[in-house]
């Protein structure tokens, strides 16, 4: 899955000799995304890499349904795991606005939707992981490199 800012704003940090060099909120973004598990049994984590205006990874599903930690249940889907990572980071970057002093955003955090792939075999699992762990490399030719303004978070 691929996620995007909102106008394709650079919000997470910068690309730095090929490799990408978290800010505060970039690395916000990673946390949370480790924590996923931790959150919702049945969901495993793959490669993943947060760019400077989005995020590439893969979400394992193991199993279909479950039961959230925490007061609401939820279905183990692709797009209900996204929309509560997208909840949980857009409720902790306003959380770091108030007392990180990140710079507020004029609008969302995250764009509408995302992008989605089924892995169907083992091939295309490791060529997906090849794009993901090399996508810092290949930012000028990413097509996601479309950049919107800067957010300056140092």
């Amino acid at each position: 899955m691929t996620i995007c800012t909102h106008l394709k704003r650079v919000v997470f940090g910068e690309i730095v000799e090929g490799e990408m060099a978290l800010n505060n909120v970039g690395q916000m973004v990673q946390d949370t995304r480790e924590q996923m598990p931790s959150h919702y049994p049945g969901c495993g984590l793959d490669a993943f890499v947060v760019m400077p205006n989005h995020v590439h990874g893969i979400i394992l599903i193991t199993t279909t349904t479950g039961q959230a930690r925490g007061p609401v249940p939820t279905r183990m889907s692709l797009p209900n795991l996204v929309n509560r990572f997208k909840s949980l980071t857009t409720a902790r970057y306003r959380q770091g606005v108030v007392t990180r002093g990140w710079r507020a955003l004029d609008g969302k955090l995250w764009q509408r939707n995302y992008y989605e792939h089924i892995v169907r075999d083992d091939d295309e699992l490791q060529s997906i992981r090849e794009y993901i762990v090399t996508n810092p490399i290949r930012w000028e030719t990413d097509w996601e490199n479309i950049l919107g303004p800067t957010v300056d978070q140092s």
